[in-house]
Order: C-alpha cells, then structure tokens, then sequence
C-alpha cells in the first residue's frame, strides 16, 4: 500500500483521496507511537535528557540574566550617558540626531515619524553602538575572570605523597639496589 493514494480520476485528489491519504498519514503515526523505542515515554524520556542537561539550564540562566542585563544597559546608556554626551556636545538629546532624506524637516524624530518623513536615525544608531560595547565589554569581563579562575584552579600545587608511601619508595630502591 503506498503512502499517497492515486487520484480517483486523471485530475485532482478528491475528498476520498485526501482522506484516504489522512487515514494512512494517522495509521504511520499511531503504530510509530505504539513502538516502545519511539512512542511517547521515550519522547518523554528524551527531552527530560534534554532539559536538563547542564548546558540548557545553564544557557536559560544566561538569558534570564541577559535580559535583566540589558535594561540596566539601556538604563545606563538612555539616562547616564546619553545626557552626559548631550551635555558635552552642547545639550542636545543623543537620541534626536538623525537627517531628514524626504519629506519636511521637523525639530524632533517622533514629529518626523508622524509626517511620515523618511530619516537616517544616526543618533539611535550611535546609541546601540554604545549599548553593545557596554554589553560587550562586561562580558569580557565576565569571561576573563573565569578564566582567571580556571587558570588558578589549573595552577594549584598538587599535594606531596604521604611519608608512609615516600618510605616504601625508599625501601624498594633499596632494595632494588642490593640485588
């Protein structure tokens, strides 16, 4: 019996074929699950594997932390730097550079948005430009004490043999050197 059924006539699959073709695609699957070496307790079996392999639960931690990471950056970036730059260069908002290629040329870049104008938003580029050398630059700095840590751990002196085992040591040469 094949998989796809032939169509009743020389034209298109009829409500017949396209259930014949359901019933076969259900018969395949149900005796896949039936089969103790695919059905459900093994699927279940495996993802359990899966799921907590130390490498999953460690990559949901570092995206829990890294969305948590990212609204102190924005923070950071939109309410500490931000001014500060805008304050250098003359008071003006980082985040409102931006050129106007079509339409008409608006004091800020919400009012440019509702008119419908087409803008380069540069400042908003610079911004995540900023945003990912934060974002980067801490974890460098993650990475580089955890290999500090490593390196340490690598470098710990092994521990001397017990005198019990460096007497023993002395008596088979001895030994060894009589005969």
């Amino acid at each position: 019996m094949s998989f796809f059924p032939k169509p009743s006539d020389n034209s298109d699959f009829t409500a017949a074929d396209v259930l014949k073709l359901s019933r076969n695609v259900l018969k395949q699957e149900w005796s896949r699950i039936q089969d103790p070496n695919q059905g459900p307790r093994s699927m279940l079996k495996e993802f359990k594997e899966f799921a907590l392999r130390g490498n999953v639960i460690d990559l949901a931690v570092g995206v829990v932390i890294g969305a948590a990471f990212t609204t102190i950056v924005n923070s950071l970036v939109g309410d500490i730097i931000n001014p500060i730059m805008g304050l250098l260069i003359g008071g003006i908002d980082f985040s409102e550079f931006f050129i106007t290629l079509k339409g008409d040329h608006v004091a800020t870049l919400e009012a440019a948005k509702k008119a419908g104008a087409v803008t380069l938003n540069y400042g908003l580029f610079i911004n995540a430009v900023i945003k990912f050398l934060i974002v980067a630059f801490a974890i460098f700095m993650v990475v580089k004490q955890i290999n500090r840590l490593k390196r340490n751990e690598a470098v710990a002196p092994t521990a001397p043999p017990p005198r019990q085992e460096i007497l023993l040591e002395e008596i088979r040469d001895l030994l060894k050197s009589k005969n």
